[in-house]
């Protein structure tokens, strides 16, 4: 499954591109994607925060902030349920 659309991380509007896939090995959903540019977005990373909300309109699930990419995006990942609705279009 994936999504790409507006979501508020850490109280901050950002438009976000993410997929995920359940992972056998260790029985549990791995979601990961990239943060448009941001500012405030590339502060809380450079500021050392790691781990963040994730809001995609009632949904909401946690993340950790990985890595700014060359472009100005921030990559996030997650463990466990998306933020994204479940009825997300599958790739």
């Amino acid at each position: 499954m994936s999504w790409q659309g507006p979501a508020e991380i850490a109280g901050t509007p950002v438009r976000l591109h993410a997929s995920g896939r359940w992972e056998p090995v260790d029985g549990r959903y791995h979601w990961a994607g990239r943060i448009e540019p941001e500012p405030r977005m590339l502060r809380l990373l450079r500021s050392g925060r790691r781990d963040v909300e994730v809001r995609v309109g009632e949904r909401v699930a946690r993340g950790r902030l990985a890595e700014a990419d060359p472009w100005g995006g921030v990559r996030i990942t997650g463990v466990g349920a998306p933020p994204w609705p479940p009825d997300a279009e599958e790739d």
